[in-house]
């Protein structure tokens, strides 16, 4: 408007020449004698009044002929002169002011079309023709100064609308402009249409103006389920206006007082109608009320376009001709959100009425912002009725007739004079309005309040967190406890973020009180105004040191900011602070000084996001999930709720970004927002916020950054001392610097410690490292060195590791995620060498698949960066053959082996021990075939090799000859295997001793040997030595021991003596269950044959128990799909076989089988062994037929895979010739007991899973064989595989 109206409206500002004949609208006034600075009081023509002490701006009055042209231009005032006589008279400040502190009035706008018509209606512009005003440091606001009538003026330019926008546009103000008394918050707002049966004087309509009698704050409550509760407790409610506010609009209700605002309002919009079209009156035909239920057809679209054509309320005012704009005073609803709903409209209304006893008649956005910071007036005029349906013509008329009623209101408005501050007073010096949405931290507040402020020496206390806990607000709202509880007590508030915001507080500090010296521009101001304060003439007093957040600025080289701090009993210093080491310094080491900011319940969470979210509906659920997302972390929740109201999403929406990857986190929490208590030169986003804190940090302690940033890498959870321990010292960095850099990071609050040294880091920190390290352009180096770290630490996946290798199989994982951010050889070699080690653990706990996919991409990695015949490149080699061996893909395994062993003989030669590694592994992918004449040779010739070159007495000899032993009791050769069994202990005991435990592990196979042989009385008393010397090597506990009597169990088994290896079973069950715990593998092998053991002796309800926990404690050691757990199953159909339970042993067969094909394959051996047991249980269910056509197909695979000859594929065939001849015959009764195939397989103690016989048909037990006969060729064996 402002631009359209430059020419119409003629503003006279102070021109470069005098005005002539030619251009009678300027005219210049000159004071009658300068020494009196006053303008000679004209004559007003039409009121025939004495104006003073300023002018008359009728055109009536006759300028002065001539200008002197000696006084400077501040002495000569230029004033509007109108076109019409319909204007009054105005009076006009006479001169330009010289400082800020001049300026009484301020007007805050938050819209430019709110703005350009208060700007049109400015008599005097001092910004125009001379320099503009300067504001305080930190002060981002925009304004124009000028005048009103008798009052200068300052107009704040918001940049935004609503509370929180305002509430920092008016504290920032009030720094610049110290002496406001009162500011007007002028625009267009939404009007509460009154029923048809009120006065017609009260019947709101649009353009009509709306004076505040009062601020309701309606979105201000607690938020439940189905309704907001509006908050009505004294402290919660916004004041009333100040007393000179409260009379003049207790004048204004006078009918004509108010009948006279309205005419001068009239006036003034005469002249704004005939400058700019937009501000003449729309016409009452535009004027649409709708029935509140008729809603809006499509926003987005005028009335018109859409088609609205719901029922009007009819309205006497708009039927009697061209209404004049009404002036109404009365209570204006105030809150963060455009209503856009007649039912949400009227409800608030309605609540108000019931709860605040309150008549709301209007509503705006930006007073309940102002509020608490100057004495306010809202004067805004209706451009619709707070329901869906939007005419923006009205906009630019209501703007008009507001800024008009604001004019006329200053008309009117008489200011106290101002009295002289007494500068020995309190004062209160806080740069933040109070945050009206402040909720919780009662915890806090009570201990601050409990502080002791007449003690005999000076308080100190700091509050200590992570940046973003909330720390300056609860500081915000103490302070003003303070000024409430004692109002003789002044409060300061410093800004310590760096040495130039200390030195600005103290400055102003000086300044404000007056303090003797402070215009000395010879004074050194930080320790003047210290010692002021120590003065016992500063009086009681409380100052907030905040953002003292930086070691460095206030304990340096130079003594640092921490000297200038006053001590003196009469003052209090409250600190808040990021890092934990500021705080103890500034409290001297007191640890009771320092309160740590944690973070906030749900229930305050859930609080602080009704009151910014003001949703009335919320999906249940929604605030705990948004809370915890964010950490409950207060500035995260209202940067969120910010981002929700400006982009008009739902909370659920939100959650939904969040969810979507890290990244977004990293964005949604980069958004800059505007909020109560966050200082103009600190970033409002978080992780602005927390980037500065990394970066002072990174300056003050490099390790520490670092530390910080190759964390970020890690899994944010238990990150073992180890880790950074290994990167300190691979920086060359001592135990004590890294004990610092620890210390600084947790000073900041980014990490936590426990008891056993491991760190959890902040779930958002750890996502805005990484941003961090993008912009420095750090992201690979740091990512490469944690990729290092992990592969240094993380051991080899042996069980003896599991531990360790569980414990750091997260940061494992997520420093493998970094596959795009590594380059160099070394860390890809790294990369390789961790894939190994856990795709070694994941082969040991039977997740094949995915040690397949680690162990592929090690070698490939090996291969690329080393070669196809480096050592490291065939190691990966052979152990990925080994996990294709597990999952009975021999083929491959054999393939990747023959190779290997190639490459090795050629370039390592025949003798190398890795070679003969190798060879032995080949030998076990031979037997696992069942070519054991194959495995045998390579066995062979590797014992021959080892006696050679390492000698008959080498480890590595003995364990040869071990496994040469098993190839031959695999073959039923357990004379053989016996001599070698002989041999082995013969030689461990020469080199080794008695009593060293390789020793009893020879005398424990050796005693299996004897079983195999069935010499049970041989087999038993070495067991029972192995026995006595276990105890006296080993604890009665030890798992040796019990190792060695589950053996003996098997034995006591295998001859019948039931109760005795029930006995040794219970015994070694309670021990493990003790030492070794409920869910380790030996724990659950003890499990498994007892549930066998009470099972031969037919009691199957203990039986069917204790297998049934087994086998849930197997799935979940193992999972569901382990192939020892699909083993495990079917012993659990056997036992409910033998109970006659056939539907339930069908079920599980059935599930076993499927698992088996889906995991292992249609032709591994163990799914064919589920195809035959399945094919039993239907014959013994009746269903002869399909248990002929399912043991077919059994055959059939097994012929192709095993071979012809295979002891499986016979029993098969035997089987099946048996049910053709019963089929043919009809003999159904014939004794089942006669198809046995094999013996079964109680679980081996040596690996905590069946041996070999659980790759057979034995798996299912005794419901078509003697279940319970040992295949005593592996019980207690090991097989070494080497690599």
């Amino acid at each position: 408007m402002r631009r359209r109206l430059r020419g119409a409206i003629h503003r006279f500002r102070k021109p470069k020449a005098p005005a002539t004949d030619d251009d009678p609208q300027e005219e210049r006034f000159t004071p009658a004698a300068p020494a009196a600075r006053v303008l000679q009081a004209p004559i007003d023509s039409d009121q025939n009044q004495i104006l003073e002490p300023a002018v008359a701006n009728n055109a009536a009055v006759e300028p002065p002929q001539q200008l002197s042209p000696q006084l400077p231009p501040d002495r000569q005032l230029v004033i509007r002169s109108l076109t019409t006589n319909n204007v009054a008279s105005t009076y006009v400040p006479l001169r330009r002011p010289a400082k800020r502190s001049d300026f009484s009035i301020a007007i805050i706008c938050a819209l430019p079309i709110e703005a350009t018509a208060v700007d049109a209606i400015f008599d005097v512009y001092w910004d125009d023709n001379d320099r503009p005003y300067d504001k305080v440091a930190g002060d981002p606001n925009a304004y124009t100064t000028g005048a009103i009538g008798r009052h200068n003026v300052v107009l704040a330019h918001m940049p935004g609308m609503g509370k929180v926008s305002s509430a920092l546009v008016a504290a920032n103000c009030r720094h610049s402009f110290p002496n406001i008394k009162l500011a007007l918050v002028v625009g267009v707002c939404g009007g509460v249409p009154s029923s048809s049966t009120q006065n017609v004087s009260t019947e709101i309509i649009l353009g009509d103006v709306i004076i505040s009698d009062g601020v309701i704050q309606y979105d201000l409550g607690r938020q439940y389920d189905d309704h907001l509760e509006i908050k009505t407790a004294p402290l919660d409610t916004l004041a009333r206006p100040g007393l000179d506010v409260r009379s003049f609009l207790s004048q204004l209700k006078v009918p004509r007082q108010r009948k006279m605002l309205e005419e001068e309002m009239a006036k003034i919009m005469v002249f704004l109608a005939q400058s700019d079209p937009s501000a003449e009156y729309p016409g009452a035909a535009r004027d649409k009320l709708y029935e509140a239920t008729y809603t809006h057809i499509r926003q987005g679209d005028l009335c018109e376009t859409c088609g609205c054509n719901g029922e009007l309320v009819a309205r006497k005012r708009l039927q009697s001709g061209t209404p004049q704009p009404t002036v109404h005073l009365g209570f204006m609803a105030s809150g963060d959100r455009v209503v856009k709903s007649a039912r949400y409209r009227d409800k608030i209304v309605a609540e108000s009425k019931s709860k605040l006893k309150s008549n709301i008649i209007g509503f705006e956005m930006e007073g309940a912002g102002v509020w608490d910071t100057f004495p306010c007036v809202v004067i805004k005029a209706v451009c619709d009725y707070a329901d869906s349906h939007k005419a923006k013509e009205w906009q630019p008329y209501a703007a008009a007739t507001a800024a008009a009623c604001m004019k006329a209101f200053l008309k009117k408005w008489t200011p106290s004079p101002s009295v002289h501050t007494d500068t020995s007073g309190p004062r209160f010096l806080v740069s933040y309005p109070r945050n009206n949405s402040f909720i919780g931290r009662s915890d806090v507040l009570t201990k601050l309040h409990q502080l002791p402020f007449n003690s005999t020496s000076q308080t100190r206390v700091a509050l200590c967190g992570l940046g973003g806990i909330g720390k300056t607000q609860i500081a915000i709202e103490f302070m003003y406890w303070i000024k409430d509880a004692y109002p003789d007590m002044s409060v300061f508030w410093v800004h310590a973020s760096n040495t130039e915001r200390f030195r600005e507080a103290y400055t102003s500090i000086a300044k404000t009180c007056e303090i003797p010296g402070h215009n000395d521009p010879n004074s050194h101001m930080l320790p003047l105004v210290k010692t002021w304060l120590e003065s016992k003439e500063s009086g009681q007093w409380i100052m907030a040191i905040d953002n003292a957040d930086d070691l460095e600025p206030f304990f340096n080289n130079n003594g640092g900011l921490g000297r200038h701090l006053p001590e003196c009993a009469h003052g209090t210093i409250l600190i808040t602070t990021r890092n934990l080491q500021v705080a103890s310094r500034l409290t001297k080491g007191m640890t009771m000084s320092v309160i740590k900011i944690g973070k906030m319940d749900e229930d305050e969470t859930a609080e602080l996001l009704s009151t910014k979210l003001l949703e009335t509906d919320p999906v249940a659920g929604d605030y705990a999930g948004l809370s915890a997302r964010l950490e409950h972390l207060p500035l995260a929740l209202v940067q969120a709720a910010s981002f929700i109201q400006e982009n008009s999403i739902t909370i659920s929406d939100y959650i939904q970004l969040l969810d979507e990857s890290g990244q977004k986190v990293v964005d949604l929490l980069s958004q800059d927002f505007e909020t109560v208590g966050r200082d103009s030169d600190t970033p409002h986003a978080v992780a602005e916020t927390w980037i500065i804190s990394f970066e002072q940090i990174q300056q003050r302690n490099t390790l520490a950054g670092e530390l910080l940033s190759i964390m970020s890498f890690f899994d944010r959870q238990a990150i073992p001392y180890e880790f950074l321990d290994t990167y300190a010292e691979a920086r060359g960095a001592e135990k004590l610097q890294l004990i610092k850099a620890l210390g600084v990071l947790k000073a900041f609050s980014f990490v936590t410690e426990d008891k056993d040294q491991k760190f959890d880091m902040h779930r958002l920190v750890h996502l805005v490292t990484r941003k961090w390290l993008v912009r420095e352009a750090t992201m690979k180096q740091f990512a490469e060195g944690a990729l290092c770290v992990v592969s240094e630490c993380f051991p080899f996946g042996e069980y003896q590791n599991w531990a360790i290798c569980n414990a750091y199989l997260p940061h494992a994982s997520a420093v493998l995620e970094l596959k795009e951010a590594i380059e160099s050889k070394k860390a890809k070699l790294a990369r390789s060498n961790l894939l190994h080690n856990t795709g070694r653990l994941f082969y040991k706990q039977g997740v094949y698949q995915r040690a397949e996919t680690y162990q592929k991409e090690a070698w490939e990695i090996r291969q690329a960066q080393l070669g196809e015949e480096d050592t490291y490149t065939l190691t990966s080699m052979g152990t990925l053959a080994s996990t294709y061996r597990s999952q009975g893909r021999w083929q491959e395994a054999e393939s990747l082996e023959v190779q290997v062993l190639e490459i090795e003989k050629r370039v390592l030669g025949e003798d190398h021990p890795s070679t003969l590694t190798s060879m032995n592994n080949l030998a076990l992918t031979y037997s696992a075939q069942g070519r054991y004449k194959e495995a045998e040779s390579l066995n062979v010739q590797v014992l021959e090799i080892e006696k050679r070159v390492l000698g008959e007495d080498h480890p590595s000899t003995s364990i040869t000859m071990h496994n040469l032993a098993s190839t031959y009791s695999a073959q039923g050769r357990y004379k053989e295997a016996e001599l070698l069994q002989v041999q082995v202990l013969e030689n461990v005991k020469r080199v080794l001793g008695e009593d060293h435990p390789a020793t009893l592990d020879s005398m424990h196979n050796l005693a299996s040997s004897w079983m195999g042989l069935d010499r049970l009385d041989d087999a038993l008393e070495l067991f029972q030595e192995c026995l006595r010397l276990g105890e006296k090597v080993f604890r009665l506990d030890n798992p040796d021991t019990s190792k060695t009597q589950g053996v003996m169990a098997s034995l006591y088994y295998k001859q019948g003596r039931f109760p005795e290896a029930e006995r040794l079973q219970v015994e070694v069950l309670r021990k493990r269950r003790r030492t070794l715990g409920e869910e380790h593998p030996h724990t659950l092998t003890s499990m498994h044959n007892l549930a066998c053991t009470w099972e031969i002796m037919d009691r199957l309800e203990e039986a069917a128990v204790l297998m049934e926990d087994y086998l849930r404690k197997r799935q979940k050691v193992l999972g569901p799909n382990h192939q020892n757990t699909i083993t495990s199953q079917g012993e659990m159909a056997a036992i409910y076989w033998k109970q006659h339970r056939f539907n339930e042993a069908e079920a599980i067969e059935l599930e076993v089988l499927e698992k088996s094909r889906r995991i292992l394959g249609e032709e591994h051996p163990n799914t064919l062994t589920s195809m035959h047991n399945l094919a039993y249980t239907w014959k013994d269910m009746g269903r002869l037929e399909e248990a002929i056509e399912l043991m077919q197909d059994c055959i059939h695979l097994r012929q192709k895979v095993l071979g012809l000859d295979h002891t499986d594929t016979v029993g098969s065939l035997k089987a099946l010739e048996e049910w053709l001849d019963m089929s043919d015959e009809e003999d159904a009764d014939e004794d089942i007991d006669n198809n046995s195939e094999t013996d079964a397989a109680m679980e081996s103690d040596e690996d905590g899973v069946g041996s070999s016989g659980h790759h057979k048909d034995a798996d299912y037990g005794a419901k078509k064989y003697l279940k319970f006969s040992l295949p005593l060729s592996h019980i207690g064996r090991r097989r070494f595989r080497g690599k």
